[in-house]
C-alpha cells in the first residue's frame, strides 16, 4: 500500500496515502470494512438509506460512474454525493454545502472510564440527543457503522461521539454531541480522545469532518490535536426524468444554498 510520512505529536509515523480522503465516502464503500453495505451499480455506490444517505463514485469526473449512479437510484430520485463540484448533462444540483475535513496530527487519545459502548439498543436515545443538538447525520442503522460511546448522567444520555466512515488506514470521528445542559465540562473532547483510542488500537489514524461554517467546532479540534486538511463540496443532486446518454461535465453548477429541503443547513 502507497503510505506517506504523517507527523503526529513530534514522532514521524508511515500512514496509508491521504488521497483516499479525497473519495471517503467511496474508499470506505469500495474497501474491506464496509463493502458489507455497499449498495452498487459498476463505479457508483450507496449506503442504505437508513446508514448514511450519502452515494460515491469512484471518480466523480468520469461520465459513465454518473450512469452508473442513476442506475442504482434511479430517474427523477435525489442522493448526496462528496468530491463533485459540477455534474454532468442528465442531472441537476437541487442543495449545495461547504464542508472541512481534519486528520489527527497530535491528537492526545485516552480511554474513557465512564464512557459505555452504546449499540441498537441505545439508538432512541441518541437520535433524541442527536435531535436536539445536530451534530451531523446520525440514523437508525448508523450505529452498526463502528463503535460509538456515550457518557450517562443519572441513566440519561448526555453524550455521544463514535465512528462512522472506515477505509484502509484511516477512521472517521463522527456524531460528536453534547446536551446543551451538560456543555463546558469537557465531555465531547474526553469521547473523542476515547473513540480516537480505539481507532488507534486498530492501526488507524482518526479524522473527522464539519460544516465549514461551524467555526467553534473546527477550533475546538484544531486545540485537541486536529490539522484541517482541506475543504469539501457537499452536493445534493437528481436525475433528470428523460434518460440522457452520458456525456461530458457541464460545467454551470448552480450556486445553490445550503439547505435542506425543511430549510435547515447542511450537516456533513
Amino acid at each position: 500500500m502507497t503510505s506517506e510520512t504523517v507527523v503526529r505529536g513530534g514522532e514521524a509515523l508511515e500512514a496509508p496515502a491521504t488521497s483516499l480522503l479525497d473519495n471517503a465516502v467511496w474508499a470506505a464503500l469500495d474497501g474491506p470494512y464496509h463493502a458489507r453495505f455497499a449498495e452498487r451499480a459498476g463505479d457508483a455506490a450507496r449506503y442504505p438509506a437508513d446508514v448514511y444517505a450519502f452515494a460515491a463514485l469512484a471518480d466523480p469526473a468520469d461520465p459513465h460512474a454518473w450512469a452508473d449512479l442513476r442506475t442504482l437510484i434511479g430517474p427523477g430520485n435525489a442522493v448526496r454525493i462528496k468530491g463533485a463540484d459540477t455534474v454532468p448533462d442528465g442531472w441537476e444540483i437541487v442543495g449545495a454545502g461547504q464542508g472541512v475535513q481534519l486528520v489527527d496530527t497530535a491528537l492526545r487519545a485516552e480511554e474513557a472510564p465512564d464512557a459505555v459502548r452504546l449499540g441498537p439498543d441505545d439508538v432512541p436515545e441518541i437520535l433524541d440527543l442527536v435531535a436536539r443538538t445536530r451534530p451531523g447525520p446520525f440514523l437508525d442503522r448508523t450505529v452498526e457503522l463502528g463503535t460509538y460511546l456515550g457518557i450517562r448522567h443519572h441513566g440519561r444520555l448526555i453524550a455521544v461521539a463514535g465512528e462512522r466512515l472506515r477505509l484502509p488506514g484511516w477512521t472517521e470521528i463522527s456524531a460528536v454531541c453534547t446536551d446543551p445542559a451538560h456543555r463546558g465540562r469537557g465531555l465531547a473532547t474526553r469521547l473523542v480522545r476515547a473513540v480516537a483510542a480505539g481507532i488507534r488500537e486498530h492501526g488507524d489514524t482518526p479524522f473527522l469532518h464539519a460544516r465549514a461554517d461551524n467555526t467553534q467546532a473546527i477550533r475546538l479540534y484544531e486545540s485537541i490535536g486536529f490539522t484541517l486538511r482541506r475543504r469539501t463540496t457537499i452536493l445534493q443532486v437528481r436525475t433528470q426524468e428523460q434518460t440522457v446518454r452520458p456525456g461530458r461535465c457541464s460545467d454551470d453548477m448552480q450556486a445553490a444554498r445550503s439547505a435542506e429541503p425543511d430549510g435547515r443547513r447542511w450537516r456533513t
